[in-house]
This record gives C-alpha cells, sequence and structure tokens, in this order.
C-alpha cells in the first residue's frame, strides 16, 4: 500500500512540476495552506486545473446523449426572445474572455516571458466549451425546450467552482500592494459576472414553442412550461396548493392531463407490445411442434386465439396433426408486455434511486469526521461548520433525487394503471360467449379497480428488488471498515431471517389467492343482488342475501387475519433485524477481543448505518408482499386478456356482388366451441328491401339466428355476407344511462325533422307528455324509470332513427301491449312503414302480422323447417300450420281484448295518438275473421283476405303530421337529473369520520394501541441512551468492568422493543383493524339493502360496486398500513425533538421557526390533497357504472359499429380520473421536499450546536444526537409517504361512503331523487379514493 502511495505522489508532483512550473510542495506543506489554518486556500494549479475543468468535462461528456435526446424529441420552434439573446450575446463574450486569456499567452510568449502549458490548455478547453454551451442555447430553442436543465447544472458548476478563485484572487490581492497581472484578474472577474448571468438566465423560462397544445389548451398543466429548478422542487405545483387553500376545489380547477399520460398513448402502446407477445407465442408453438399436413378442413371458426389480428387464417387452410411429443403450448407474458411498454421511462427513475443510494452513505463518512471534530483539541472550527453545511447540503441533494424517483415510479404506476384499464375494457367488448361464462362482470370489475391498483402499488417500490441487496451490501462493506470481520455476526443474523421471510412469502401468496376468490365471489353476488334490486325487494328476500354476502365476507376476513398474523411475524422479524444485526456486531465486537473498544465514532457510524440499513430490511417483506399480490393479479389480467375473441370477419360485409342483402350459406353455429351446435343447415337468402319474419316455437334458434347474423357465435361451418349498414333490436331492450334523445340519437347528428318523425313511428310521442323532462329526461341505468313498453319502443327508435340498410329485430313487439305492437308494425316495420324499402327481418310470435310479410321462416329445432310466403306455407300445412295452432287463438283473445279497452278508454288518449289508432281497430276483424276460419278448418284462406288487407292498411307517413312543437320549447323549466352527480365534499375531513372508524376499532383498543406505540418508542430511545452511555465508558477506561451489563440491558432494551412491535402488530391488524374492516363492510351491506327503490333508480351500479370493490379493499388493506405509518411518523418525529432539545438546549430555539413553517406547509397540503383525493374518488365510480353498461350492451354496441366511440368514452373517463389522482401523487411529492428541507434544518443545527458546544458535550451525546436527526431525515426520505401530517387524510375518507350507510340516514332532495342516501362527508354516496401511498 505504501508503494502506491509512493507511486501517487510521484506522479502528482510530476504533472504539478509539468503542467503549472510549479515547485512541489510536500502533503504537510499544502495541508497547512488548505486545513490547518482559519483562512485556507486552494493552490493555484488546482484551481487553473481541476476546479477549471471540472464544468468543461461534465457538459463534454453530457452533450453527446443530450444531442440525440433533442433529435428524437422535437417540441417545436421557440421564437427568438430578449432573454435567448442575451443568453447568445453572453455566450459569446465568454469564449471571447476565454480566448482573451489563451492570445495574451501567446503574447507573453513572444515577449520572452515562458508560460506554464496550464495557461495555453485551459483557456482552450474554457473558449470551446463555452462555444458549446451557445450552440446548445439555440439548438434547445429550435427543438422547443424552453429550460434546459443540463445547461443550468452547468453554469451552476461554473459559478461553484469560480467561487474559489474569487476569494483566492481578493485574498491575494489584499496580501499584496497591487495585482502583479491585472489582465488576467480583470477577465476573471468579467469570466465571473457573465457565468452568474447565464445562471440566473437559466432560471427563467422561454415562451412555449410555436403551435404546441399548451398554447391551445385551456387549462394546461404547468409541469410542461416549469423551469428546471421549479421542476426539481416541484414548484409549480405551488398555485394549486394556495388555490386549493384558499377555496376547496373542483373539477374545473384541475389541469389537463399531459398527453403522454392519457390513454390515447398509454393504452395503444401496452396493446401493441401485448399483440407482439401473442404473436411471439404463437409462432413459437407452431415451430416447437411437429406436424403432419392432410387436406384443408371446410370449416372454420369466428374467434381469434387471444387476442387482435391473430386468428387470420393462412392462404393454404390445412389441418394440423400434432404428435405425442409436442411441447406445452408457451403463454404471451403480459408481464414482458408491461417491462417492454413502461420500462424505460421507470429506468429514469431507477437511475435517480441509484443516485440516491451512493448518497446516502456520504452523510455517515460526515458523521464519522464530525465525532473525530468533537474530539480533537486545537482545530480550526470551520472544519465542524464545513462539516456541518455539508451534511445539509448532501441531505437536500439526496430529498431532490428520491423525490424525483418516487416521481417517475408513481407515474409509471398511473400509466399502467390506465393502459390495463384500457386493455380490459376494450377486450370486454369483444369476447366471446364461452369467454364470459367464466369472466363474470365482479371479476372484471376487480381486475379493473384492485389487480390494477395491485401493480400501481407494487411500481411505488419495486427498485427495491435491486435497490435494497445494494443498500445491504454498500452498508456492510462500510460497516467491515469500522468494526472488521464482527459484521459478519450480523451478516449472520440477515441470512437466518430469509427462509424464515421466504416461508411466510410463499404463505401469504397462497392467501392472497383465497382471498381474491372470496373478494370475486362476493363482487359477483353484489352485482347480481345491485342487478335485481327490485325482485329482491318485492320478494322482501334482503336478509337471505345480505347472510349470503356476510358469510362470503367472513371467509374473507378469515383468510385476511391469517395473512395479518403472517405478516405480523415478517413485520418484527424485519423491524428488528437492524438492532438484531447491531446487537450481534457490537456483543461480538467487544467480546472477541479485549482491544476492541466501542467508542463514540464506531458506535454512531455504524448505528447511523444500521438505520440506513433498516429501511431495505423492512422494506424487503413489503416488496415480497406486493409481488406476491401483483403476481396473483398478473395471472388473472393475463388469463382475461388471453381469452377467445370474436372475429370481425365471420361476417362478411362487403358483399355486394349479389342481389340479397342477407346470405346464409350451410351455416352451423355453436355459442362455444365445445358445446354442440345450435344451428345446423341454415341456408337464407333474404332480397335487397323485403320483410322476413322467422318464427317457431321457444327454444327454436330464432334469437340464435339473429345472434349468428351479428357474428356473435361461433361460425362451425358455411358463409353469412351482410351488404351494408346494421340496426339491431335485442329482445331485452337495452338503454343507457342518458337523457331519452340521447339514447335514441346513439351518435348520431340531431335532426329535428327526423327524430319527430322516428318519435312518432315508434308511438313514443304520447310518452314525451307524461315524462317530467319530455325527451331529455334522463334514464337511469338499465332504463330503470322506463316501463318493459317503453324500453323496447326506445330501443326500436334508437334503430330507426340510425338510417341503415338491415334492421335485425329480435322479438321487438312482444314487450308491448297489442295496440301499441299493431301502430308500430304499420307505422315502423310493416309494408307501409317507415322502414319500407329497407331489409328486415323480424323475430316474433304476432300471428296477425304474418299475412303482411313477404316472407316467413319456420325454425324447428334450430333448423329451418320452411321458407315461403303465408299462403305457401299455409298450403303445405307443415311446422307454420302448427305454430299457427298453438299460437292463433291466444293471440286472437289478447288482440280482442286490447280493442275493447281501446274502445272504454278512447276518450283518454291525446288527439294525435288517437288518430294512430282508430284505422287498427277498424283492420282487426278482417285479419280476426281469417284467423277464426283457419281454426275452423285447416285450409287455404281466400284471396280476399290479402284484398282487405291491402285496401284496409294506411301508412302514417311522416309528413302526414304536423309535428309537436319541441319538447324543450314547451318546458323551458330545468328538469332535475335522476342520476345524481356523484359530488365531492368540501373542506376538513369531520371528526365524525375518524370518530366512527375509532367506535369500530374499540375506543379501549384505540388508546392501548397508541399506548404500546409509545412503548416501543420509548425502549428505542432508551436502546439509542444507554448506546450513547456505553461509548463513554471509553474515555473513563471502564469498558471491561461492564461489557456484559452493557450488552446484556442493551439487549434487553431491543428485545422488549421487537416484544411490543409483535403484540402492536397482532393487536392492531389481526384484531382490531379487521374487526372494525367487518362492522363498517356489514354497515354499509345493511345501509344499501333497506335504501328505498328511488335510490337504485338515482345511483349508478359502478358507483355502488366501487364501494363494494375498491373502497372496502381500501378499508381492509391500507389504512391499517396508514394508520402504522402515521403512528410510526409522529413518535419518530416526538424522538428526535426530545433528544436534540435535551442535548443541546440551544435546539430549542431553532424549533419554533421550524414548526411555523411545517404547520404552514401543512396546512396548505392537507386542504388541497384532502379535496383532490376526494375528486379522485367521485371520477372513479363513473369508469366501473360506463363498463358494467357497456357490458350489458356489448352485442348492441357492436351491432352499430359504436365499439369505438364507446372505447373513447371509457378513455375520457378513465382520463377524468388521472386528471384528479396525478396533481394527488405531485401534492405528496411538493409536500416531501418541503417537510424534509425541514428535516435537513434540523440535522444541519444539531450538527452545527455540536460544533459550537463541543467543548461540553462528549463525543457519545454529538453522536446521538446527530445520529437520530440523520435517522429521521433517512427514515422520511426511503418512505414515498411525506409526512404525519399529509398521511391523516390518505384513507379516511374511504370510511365516508359508509357512514351514512351505518346510519340508515336518507336526505330528500326532491323529485324523483328522493331518498337518495347521501354521504355527510361527500355528497350523494360519497365514497373514499383510495390512492397508493405516494
Amino acid at each position: 500500500m505504501e508503494l502506491v502511495w509512493d507511486e501517487l505522489d510521484r506522479r502528482y508532483s510530476q504533472f504539478i512540476t509539468r503542467w503549472c512550473a510549479l515547485p512541489w510542495k510536500y502533503p504537510n506543506q499544502v495541508a497547512n495552506q488548505t486545513l490547518h489554518t482559519d483562512r485556507p486556500d486552494l493552490t493555484e494549479c488546482f484551481q487553473l486545473s481541476v476546479l477549471s475543468w471540472l464544468p468543461c468535462i461534465y457538459l463534454w461528456a453530457v452533450s453527446p446523449i443530450y444531442l440525440f435526446y433533442l433529435k428524437r424529441n422535437n417540441r417545436g420552434y421557440i421564437m427568438v426572445s430578449i432573454m435567448n439573446r442575451f443568453k447568445t450575446v453572453f455566450g459569446l463574450l465568454l469564449w471571447i474572455v476565454c480566448w482573451t486569456d489563451l492570445f495574451y499567452t501567446f503574447h507573453q510568449l513572444r515577449q520572452g516571458h515562458s508560460q506554464p502549458p496550464i495557461y495555453f490548455v485551459t483557456p482552450l478547453v474554457l473558449g470551446m466549451t463555452m462555444l458549446l454551451a451557445t450552440f446548445l442555447i439555440q439548438f434547445e430553442r429550435l427543438r422547443g425546450v424552453q429550460s434546459s436543465g443540463v445547461l443550468f447544472i452547468f453554469w451552476f458548476l461554473s459559478v461553484l467552482c469560480a467561487i474559489v478563485p474569487f476569494r483566492s484572487k481578493i485574498l491575494q490581492a489584499s496580501n499584496q500592494s497591487e495585482v502583479t497581472d491585472k489582465l488576467r484578474f480583470t477577465t476573471f472577474y468579467f469570466y465571473f459576472s457573465l457565468v452568474a448571468c447565464e445562471l440566473i438566465f437559466c432560471c427563467f423560462n422561454e415562451k412555449p414553442p410555436l403551435f404546441s397544445n399548451v398554447v391551445t389548451d385551456p387549462n394546461p398543466c404547468p409541469e410542461t412550461t416549469a423551469g428546471f429548478l421549479s421542476t426539481m422542487t416541484f414548484w409549480w405545483f405551488t398555485s394549486m396548493a394556495i388555490k386549493g387553500y384558499k377555496m376547496p376545489l373542483e373539477a374545473k380547477d384541475l389541469w389537463s392531463l399531459k398527453e403522454r399520460d392519457s390513454s390515447k398513448v398509454m393504452v395503444p402502446k401496452l396493446l401493441k407490445e401485448w399483440e407482439k407477445e401473442q404473436t411471439k407465442a404463437k409462432s413459437e408453438q407452431n415451430l416447437s411442434s411437429q406436424a403432419v399436413y392432410s387436406k384443408p378442413l371446410p370449416s372454420t371458426t369466428n374467434h381469434i386465439t387471444g387476442g387482435r389480428g391473430e386468428g387470420e387464417s393462412s392462404p393454404e387452410e390445412v389441418e394440423v396433426l400434432l404428435s405425442n411429443q409436442k411441447a406445452a403450448p408457451r403463454q404471451p407474458s403480459f408481464l414482458r408486455a408491461l417491462v417492454k411498454a413502461f420500462g424505460p421511462y421507470f429506468l429514469i427513475g431507477s437511475a435517480y434511486k441509484l443516485l440516491q443510494d451512493v448518497i446516502t452513505f456520504v452523510n455517515p463518512q460526515l458523521l464519522r469526521m464530525l465525532i473525530s471534530f468533537t474530539k480533537q483539541k486545537g482545530v480550526p472550527d470551520w472544519w465542524g461548520y464545513a462539516l456541518a453545511f455539508l451534511m445539509f447540503f448532501t441531505a437536500l441533494l439526496q430529498t431532490l433525487i428520491l423525490h424525483h424517483h418516487f416521481h417517475y415510479c408513481f407515474v409509471t404506476g398511473m400509466n399502467v394503471r390506465t393502459a390495463i384499464i384500457g386493455a380490459i375494457y376494450r377486450k370486454a367488448l369483444v369476447i366471446t360467449n364461452a369467454a364470459k361464462r367464466s369472466s363474470t362482470v365482479g371479476e372484471v370489475v376487480n381486475l379493473m379497480s384492485v389487480d390494477a391498483q395491485r401493480f400501481m402499488d407494487l411500481t411505488t417500490f419495486l427498485n427495491m428488488l435491486w435497490s435494497a441487496p445494494l443498500q445491504i451490501m454498500l452498508a456492510l462493506y462500510f460497516l467491515w471498515q469500522n468494526l472488521g470481520p464482527s459484521v459478519l455476526a450480523g451478516v449472520a443474523v440477515m441470512i437466518m431471517l430469509i427462509p424464515f421471510n421466504a416461508v411466510i412469502a410463499m404463505k401469504t401468496r397462497t392467501y392472497q389467492v383465497e382471498q381474491m376468490q372470496y373478494k370475486d365471489s362476493r363482487i359477483k353476488l353484489m352485482n347480481e343482488i345491485l342487478n335485481g334490486i327490485k325482485v329482491l325487494k318485492l320478494y322482501a328476500w334482503e336478509n337471505s342475501f345480505k347472510e349470503k354476502v356476510l358469510a362470503i365476507r367472513q371467509k374473507e376476513l378469515n383468510v385476511l387475519r391469517k395473512t395479518a398474523y403472517l405478516g405480523a411475524l415478517s413485520t418484527m422479524a424485519w423491524t428488528s433485524a437492524p438492532f438484531l444485526v447491531a446487537l450481534t456486531t457490537f456483543a461480538v465486537y467487544v467480546t472477541v477481543d479485549e482491544n476492541n473498544i466501542l467508542d463514540a465514532e464506531k458506535a454512531f457510524v455504524s448505528l447511523s448505518l444500521f438505520n440506513i440499513l433498516r429501511f431495505p430490511l423492512n422494506m424487503l417483506p413489503q416488496v415480497i408482499s406486493s409481488i406476491v399480490q401483483a403476481s396473483v393479479s398478473l395471472k388473472r389480467i393475463q388469463g382475461f386478456l388471453s381469452h377467445d375473441e370474436l372475429d370481425p370477419n365471420s361476417v362478411d360485409r362487403k358483399n355486394t356482388a349479389t342481389e340479397f342483402s342477407v346470405t346464409v350459406v350451410n351455416g352451423k353455429f355453436t355459442w362455444a366451441k365445445e358445446d354442440h351446435p345450435v344451428l345446423h343447415s341454415i341456408n337464407v337468402m333474404v332480397p335487397q328491401g323485403s320483410l322476413l319474419a322467422v318464427v317457431g316455437h321457444v327454444g327454436c334458434g330464432k334469437s340464435s339466428l339473429i345472434s349468428a347474423l351479428l357474428g356473435e357465435m361461433e361460425k362451425v361451418e358455411g358463409e353469412v355476407s351482410i351488404r351494408g349498414s346494421v340496426a339491431y333490436v335485442p329482445q331485452q331492450a337495452w338503454i343507457q344511462n342518458a337523457t331519452l334523445r340521447d339514447n335514441i340519437l346513439f351518435g348520431k347528428p340531431y335532426n329535428e325533422q327526423k327524430y319527430r318523425c322516428v318519435l312518432e313511428a315508434c308511438a313514443l310521442t304520447p310518452d314525451l307528455e307524461v315524462l317530467p323532462g319530455g325527451d331529455m329526461t334522463e334514464i337511469g341505468e338499465k332504463g330503470i324509470n322506463l316501463s318493459g313498453g317503453q324500453r323496447q319502443r326506445v330501443s326500436l327508435a334508437r334503430a330507426l332513427y340510425s338510417d341503415t340498410d338491415v334492421y335485425l329485430l329480435d322479438d321487438p313487439l312482444s314487450a308491448v301491449d297489442a295496440h301499441v305492437s299493431k301502430h308500430i308494425f304499420d307505422n315502423l316495420i310493416g309494408p307501409e312503414g317507415v322502414l319500407n324499402g329497407k331489409t328486415r327481418i323480424l323475430v316474433t310470435h304476432g300471428i296477425s302480422f304474418l299475412p303482411q310479410v313477404d316472407n316467413i321462416m319456420v325454425m324447428v329445432d334450430g333448423r329451418v323447417s320452411e321458407m315461403g310466403s303465408y299462403q305457401e306455407l299455409l298450403k303445405q300445412n307443415g311446422a307454420f300450420a302448427e305454430f299457427l295452432r298453438n299460437y292463433a287463438l291466444e293471440d286472437i283473445v289478447e288482440e280482442d281484448e286490447a280493442i275493447e279497452e281501446l274502445i272504454e278508454d278512447e276518450e283518454l288518449f291525446p288527439e294525435d295518438a288517437l288518430s294512430n289508432h282508430t284505422d287498427m281497430v277498424d283492420n282487426e276483424p278482417v285479419i280476426n275473421e281469417a284467423k277464426r276460419n283457419f281454426i275452423r278448418q285447416i285450409s287455404i284462406i281466400s284471396t280476399d283476405g290479402d284484398n282487405q288487407r291491402c285496401r284496409s292498411v294506411r301508412r302514417h307517413g311522416c309528413s302526414q303530421k304536423k309535428h309537436s312543437e319541441p319538447q324543450e320549447k314547451r318546458k323551458p323549466h330545468e328538469m332535475e337529473k335522476l342520476i345524481q352527480t356523484e359530488t365531492a365534499e368540501t373542506g376538513r375531513v369531520k371528526t365524525k369520520v375518524y370518530l366512527e372508524y375509532a367506535k369500530a376499532v374499540g375506543p379501549l383498543l384505540s388508546v392501548l394501541i397508541c399506548f404500546l406505540y409509545g412503548c416501543q418508542s420509548a425502549a428505542a430511545i432508551g436502546a439509542n441512551i444507554w448506546l450513547s452511555q456505553w461509548t463513554n465508558d471509553a474515555s473513563r477506561n471502564q469498558t471491561k468492568q461492564n461489557v456484559h451489563m452493557r450488552v446484556g440491558v442493551y439487549a434487553a432494551l431491543g428485545i422488549a422493543q421487537g416484544v411490543l412491535l409483535l403484540v402492536n402488530c397482532l393487536l392492531c391488524r389481526a384484531y382490531s383493524m379487521l374487526r372494525a374492516a367487518k362492522f363498517t363492510h356489514r354497515n354499509l351491506l345493511q345501509g344499501v339493502l333497506r335504501a328505498p327503490q328511488a335510490f337504485f333508480e338515482s345511483t349508478p351500479t359502478g358507483r355502488l360496486l366501487n364501494r363494494f370493490s375498491k373502497d372496502v379493499d381500501a378499508i381492509d388493506s391500507h389504512i391499517p398500513e396508514n394508520i402504522d405509518i402515521w403512528m410510526r411518523t409522529f413518535w419518530y418525529t416526538l424522538n428526535v425533538l426530545l433528544i436534540c432539545s435535551a442535548l443541546t438546549p440551544m435546539f430549542l430555539i431553532v424549533i419554533a421557526p421550524l414548526m411555523v413553517f411545517y404547520w404552514w406547509v401543512q396546512r396548505f397540503y392537507v386542504a388541497t390533497s384532502r379535496q383532490l383525493k376526494r375528486l379522485e374518488s367521485v371520477s372513479r365510480s363513473p369508469i366501473y357504472s360506463h363498463f358494467s353498461e357497456t357490458i350489458t350492451g356489448s352485442s348492441v354496441i357492436r351491432a352499430y359499429g359504436r365499439h369505438s366511440a364507446f372505447v373513447l368514452m371509457s378513455d375520457m373517463k378513465v382520463d377524468e380520473n388521472q386528471k384528479s389522482y396525478y396533481p394527488g401523487i405531485v401534492s405528496n411529492r411538493w409536500l416531501g421536499v418541503r417537510i424534509e428541507f425541514i428535516g435537513n434544518c434540523i440535522v444541519l443545527f444539531a450538527a452545527l450546536f455540536a460544533v459550537t458546544g463541543k467543548e461540553n458535550l462528549n463525543p457519545g451525546l454529538v453522536g446521538l444526537s446527530v445520529s437520530y436527526a440523520l435517522q429521521r431525515q433517512t427514515q422520511r426520505s426511503s418512505s414515498p409517504f411525506p409526512a404525519a401530517a399529509g398521511i391523516r387524510c390518505d384513507h379516511v375518507s374511504e370510511l365516508d361512503g359508509a357512514n351514512d350507510f351505518r346510519s340508515g340516514k336518507q336526505h330528500s332532495s326532491g323529485g324523483e331523487s328522493e331518498g337518495v342516501l347521501r354521504d355527510q362527508d361527500r355528497g350523494p354516496l360519497g365514497g373514499g379514493g383510495q390512492e397508493a401511498p405516494s
């Protein structure tokens, strides 16, 4: 080692002599000039070389990467501003100043004054670097960069490195009578002024680029235009914090979501990678299998295996006979798709984490030097002050870097959630009917809420997978330097804990799978209850269904309790691990060799390293737990996204070669590949503009035929083609939660005349008189505030307004009264109706309409039995005649009753409606007589029937009617919405919410838990104070006498801490918190089931499912975690303040201003963050409401070709939710930076007071005080939770949605929303938004 140092010393002396032409000074001479003096200074050679070159090396090293980045990312063009001109001019002046020095050196050389090489090299390098900086200023402007971080760091380093020569030249000038080198003296200060100006200019932004979104966006996010300093400190968020403090935030106050975070960008990015994975898996499967090819099969199936675009058959379809040696099919990896889609952005956060990990270990080394400084006598005081400020700036840098790491992690998590929800929504629209059997609505809602949240939570600490081992290795390395081989005892303890934790992790995974199964069952049952709530209430089945849900919930809680037991053991083991490592290491160190003395320097530097070790060791079980939970969710999501999809090409929509609108040739169809075919040998050709009636007994396959024409079934054989666009009216009408007009328009532009015509044809005009808001009346979920007939007529109106080529009508007249069905047939479907000339396929049981149709197709047991005109089929006396025998008499009786009712109640109809129905009554006897004759004798009905029919049927065209006055003109008053928008309550979270939770936990238990946290904290303080006293034995030479007592008491205090922690965890998580979760869910369920029917009409199912899935999950898992973090944060903070104040009473002077600043910052934060969480919760429910609505009407959406529009609507709702979530996570970063600044100040003042009072403090107390301050700073920095003040409002909002259910309060809001349950803290059904730790 000595030889190495000698070689380095020799090389350094050669460098000094050759480059600087200065005589070599021995190290002690340099030390006297720089360290051992009250006026320290660096050598001139060091100033001219290292300090001058450092910024240049940085800029030249970064420039290639930065230029490549700018070339790839063009944000637009920025006009030349006055500030940009100044920056450019100053850059050129700097180049001139630097090269002035260079030319001056050449001038001196020509005058015969030889100069050392450093005077040539440094000005040359500086000048070229200034030219590069000037080039970057202009290139950034051309690429739309408003604020440059690269140049800011460069100018900052240049100013920082120039401060030393700035001071040095002043000192030299003050010591000498005059300045010897006046030109270089002048140029340097000119250089310094210009560099300082460039740094100041870099703190301000340029204008936004031309034509950027910022210019056009009415409420852009300030982050896009924020400067480098503002971005690093999250200062750009301050405007929202101030606004949130002054007045409660509303949705209109939220900034627009950045385009890169929107669904429009994120979802396609993930789907693209997922499709690549599916293609790769399929190709590998084909390559790995040995195949023998035989002749092509004539049949194909109309599903796509697992994804989009992967089901196209090859040009030559062949049968593949796989050998027995075929390998198991490789599943596409959803994890790999996620990594490829979001990995690059996440890696930026990883780079920040790596940098922070390295910086973390700087402060323990500075602490070693500080303790060493307090032990030395007669050393300059500036040493201590320099160390104190170095500790402060290191901690500050660590804070900024770490919070940017967390920011990148949380944004990645947010993007992953956006992409997963979008992918699941898109998949749910296209999965086959077989896939729907295995994936219930409840399960898919859980995928979108709980499972997507699992990935969000995982991204927060995913970097700990590599960071924790790195921190552990670095900590152990420095501990080895400090304590030698004794640290191996501590390593042994950690190794022993690994298998223990592995067993717990495996068991936890098993329980996690089981818990998710129970959760799915519970949500599925709740979905069924909410969908059938009317029937459930009519039969008074509330209690029996409540017991069913509670039984599943109890099983779920039992699994959660087992998980909590394992979690308590794991938490105790890993939380006690740093102490156990410290105990065993110290004990072995002092007992293995009598010469080993545990002094303050060794003990407290080791303790600070153990405290750094605490975080990775504590986080490992949480990371493992998160990975376990995410792996379960990954498997579930991957399974869902791998389901087979409907093939959009199974029905040929482009066939224009034939005159038939609908053609089916040799069709064989089934609902699932493994099921038997439902339809066999279907051959249908429907001419353009004709009306085909499909009749048959119940279950003969009529509706299945319509589904087959829509491509909803698996096509086993045959060809299906439909020419033109399609409108579909299902047997069970699908109604959206929107206005009546929006349901009819269904995305089409509004046309007044056409719209009125549609209303009249569908007999909806009289209904508008009854509805409170006319056609602007809001329809509840599933059309809950409309009758069955009204729903069906709205569905018909939607089809008519769509103005398509082909109409598929699945028994639309079954739900309406006889006289209304007659009106609809004559005015809409029939030969004289509005749809005359369109191709119509009508499934019906109405006998009276059959004589008027062009063709009739009779279905028997999934086959086409007969097909022809009404007269032809009667002559055949086959299945059609049998059908008439079964249905005719019943039909006659119903229609006779309807006619009598019409005649009796004639005066009750409005004039328009009456005129529409009078000729129905006139026409009925003719048709009925024909039916009676047919029943008396099965014979051919005379052609007179047809003639009578033609004479009597009048077509009611739109033009014959005078349109009624538009509804909105007649009813100008604003109608109250049926579905009340979920609003966010404003102001602070009421104390009652906290008390409700404490009551659910149990008042005595709550007090006991707080007391145990205090005892645990007291044991920790006691152990550290005892260690401080132990280290003082070294100065009194009492180390040998008290070794066993010191080790014993230290061990006892540590074990007490571990036992208290275990008891606390068991009591808190395994008993009291689960008790609260059980009571909260039970009362929530009871409140919902006891609510009046009006509540369910005005509350979307998705909003309720949100309460029972996401919010209940938050109460089960996240609130206990947050309470634990809050309590630990509170007691740690209290410990630091007590220790620092007790040891250095002057510390009390700075506590007051720091606490005022803390109180001021947290008031801004709490008011803003609380409201953001409420807004996030309120905007989350519509995502699930829209999803469940979409699933119900997926066949209608596909039939009308509205797939893209509904995907866009879902994306908008997700983006609306993220608009409030994103400021929420930024608010935590904003608070974290400011609160940790207070913590850094505590470190600074603890160190400063230790320096000023070193005469009165022994090294042990200095070590205790500063290490405690550092411990607090480390704990704060390591956690994404910024501070105790911020935690309290994170998840208490989850309880809000249950409070009024518990009390059963119902608040009347007038009109149809009377009886709506309101949340006292959130507005109608306010529910809490669970946010991932941020």
